[in-house]
């Protein structure tokens, strides 16, 4: 594995966009940080299995019905019998973004410059026939390894911290720290960052009338980690793959001149998972009192995909 370069040498090139680190695992490289995910790294994150106990993390694909977040499309089912045999068949129509997610190296690019990982632009993704920084890149070998959930949610309740998913708000890094030494849960290089934001209590609770006044709200105002060089530099550091219970991970529209999903996608290539349904998790995590685990996520393998429902388990 290339050598990984400390966070205040980046960019790698004079030329390329801020926090970059185009070329380090090669110019044609679509992996990005889950290069860091070294077999090495998934053997020593198989140590984390002690009871065989699993738990999904994947939110059902119609849990936003027919008002999904950010204008996406609705999931659609369509069950059809097959006579003369007594036999179904389904179909489904969705975006895959309307749910736990992955997100791509296609998704989002430096805003700026218009260029996604190692410098791809969009008529290189658009051209005809081309599955450059597809999702099925992520699915060769799975989203696998260490994860640690830092259960920020459960943190600031205890804390009497206030908080509002609908609105605009920001994680802060130091709160995460306290989080993980709360919780007793020491970072290891390669880890999959989890965070819990309590998005999914908030949604839970939300009628349909407040749903839709958070839609008609252009951006969406919503809670999420804040934009910083600190914080980049601490998943630079630390992380091979980032996401969370929140619709945008980040805090969302930017407080900052720049967006973290600029400098982790089209910077790093470093994928950030999104709407990932942790109460399951978080009632495990604190009931064993362990907040790290197994994890395998398998990726849909769709060449040319910009993001992909996420398969995902923690198993302890």
């Amino acid at each position: 594995m290339a050598k990984i370069p400390a966070f205040s040498e980046l960019a790698l090139g004079k030329e390329d966009p801020p926090f970059s680190a185009w070329g380090l695992y090669g110019e044609d490289d679509e992996l990005g940080t889950l290069n860091r995910l070294t077999k090495e790294v998934v053997v020593e994150a198989a140590k984390e299995i002690k009871t065989g106990e699993r738990i999904s993390m994947n939110w059902p694909l119609d849990a936003q019905k027919d008002i999904p977040l950010f204008n996406r499309q609705a999931f659609h089912k369509n069950v059809y019998a097959k006579p003369p045999r007594c036999v179904n068949d389904d179909v489904w129509t969705f975006n895959t973004q309307s749910s736990s997610q992955w997100d791509g190296l296609r998704h989002f690019a430096y805003q700026k410059e218009r260029r996604f990982y190692n410098g791809v632009t969009m008529d290189q993704i658009h051209a005809e026939g081309s599955n450059v920084l597809g999702v099925h890149n992520m699915s060769e070998r799975g989203i696998v390894g260490r994860g640690i959930l830092l259960d920020y949610h459960s943190w600031r309740q205890d804390k009497d911290i206030p908080h509002d998913a609908f609105k605009i708000g920001s994680i802060k890094l130091e709160h995460l720290k306290e989080v993980a030494n709360a919780q007793g849960t020491e970072i290891k290089h390669g880890d999959i960052l989890i965070i819990r934001s309590g998005f999914m209590v908030a949604f839970a609770a939300a009628s349909r009338e407040e749903i839709e006044a958070v839609r008609q709200v252009q951006p969406h105002n919503l809670t999420g980690v804040e934009q910083s060089e600190a914080m980049l530099e601490w998943i630079w550091d630390n992380f091979s793959a980032v996401a969370g219970d929140q619709p945008a991970f980040e805090c969302f529209p930017s407080q900052r001149e720049f967006y973290l999903h600029e400098v982790l996608l089209a910077g790093w290539g470093c994928p950030i998972g999104e709407l990932f349904d942790l109460e399951a998790l978080a009632e495990h995590c604190k009931k064993e009192k362990r907040w790290s685990f197994f994890l395998t996520s398998e990726v849909c393998n769709v060449p040319g995909g910009v993001a992909s429902p996420p398969n995902i388990l923690a198993i302890f």
